[in-house]
């Protein structure tokens, strides 16, 4: 009789271990100041609320981040729309569980003062990373001014080396995003380069989003929910104390708390009020559907995909709309 109490006990004990253990969730992003929800819900271990262990695998080129999500070295993903829309038409089923924010200035064409406008780029050097949201940025920006990367030369290059490039004269233009383009607007007071186009001009249409795949979508709908409520938490503590939240994201991210609420002007955190309207049919290009006709088309052009991908089948709203109810 004792040595069954036991046997009890022992179960019981492993069972209450077992329903209180931390699933892990490795998520696979670049250093954005976008992504700040989630640095804040990692610093305050806001994640421990709904039993997660979240870790936040941290990627210097964006190209890398389909790849990591396909080979399975992270569970999730934080990626650009047009990144989804490329994966879609390579045959991966990657889905946007929740829009994240777009960038409202924060990805930026930059140059030295001698080019003044995008036209000024015909035949200069232009520094970006292929297949990334510079990449995008650039080929819009080229679009609109009746351009195309045919005009310039343009020089692979990963975001982060951008800066130190064209402050050896490497290259007069490129493009890249926070923190960078706030280190390269700096060098000599100021006084050395300049924005010639940003995100800003085109509202929705660099616009981050948390992807997982179809597999892991079925498999782990309560962790998915958890995560995204986690998210939340830390977007409501950034309004409620933006000061002390500054602090946890600039360690995050290697800047101070300063430079963090100055990088945050150039991005738009979606609140949860707004989370459905990206998802649906709309006018702009803050509605998925419209900025994903233009990525199309901008990608097929260039010949990076061979067949428009169908916007409808790269999303996921359930969980989102689940949440807000």
């Amino acid at each position: 009789m004792q040595l069954k109490k036991i046997v009890l006990g022992i179960a019981l004990l492993s069972a209450s271990l077992s329903a209180g253990a931390a699933t892990p969730l490795k998520i696979a992003l670049t250093t954005w100041i976008g992504y700040s929800p989630f640095y804040v819900a990692e610093g305050m271990d806001m994640y421990k609320k709904y039993d997660l262990k979240v870790s936040l695998q941290t990627f210097a080129d964006p190209a890398m981040l389909p790849s990591a999500l396909t080979g399975k070295a992270a569970d999730g993903a934080l990626m650009t729309y047009d990144q989804v829309i490329g994966a879609a038409a390579q045959g991966q089923a990657f889905k946007v569980v929740m829009p994240i924010d777009y960038s409202n200035g924060g990805d930026a064409v930059l140059a030295d003062m001698s080019i003044n406008k995008i036209k000024d780029l015909k035949g200069k050097k232009v520094a970006y990373a292929p297949l990334s949201p510079s990449d995008f940025l650039i080929s819009y920006a080229l679009k609109v001014n009746g351009m195309s990367d045919k005009d310039i030369n343009p020089i692979n290059m990963t975001p982060e080396a951008i800066p130190s490039a064209m402050a050896s004269k490497a290259v007069p233009a490129g493009v890249t995003y926070e923190p960078n383009v706030s280190q390269i607007l700096a060098m000599d007071g100021g006084k050395k380069f300049h924005v010639i186009y940003s995100s800003k001009e085109a509202p929705g249409l660099i616009a981050d989003v948390l992807v997982f795949d179809d597999a892991h979508i079925k498999a782990n709908g309560k962790e998915i929910t958890g995560l995204i409520k986690a998210y939340m938490d830390g977007l409501a503590y950034m309004k409620a104390k933006p000061k002390e939240a500054s602090e946890i994201i600039g360690k995050a991210i290697g800047v101070s708390g300063k430079e963090v609420l100055v990088q945050l002007e150039g991005v738009y955190n979606i609140p949860p009020k707004e989370m459905k309207q990206p998802f649906a049919k709309g006018k702009d290009t803050k509605s998925y559907f419209v900025s994903g006709e233009v990525i199309n088309g901008i990608l097929l052009k260039s010949g990076q995909i061979k067949k428009a991908v169908d916007v409808s089948t790269t999303l996921d709203d359930s969980f989102v709309k689940a949440v807000l109810k």
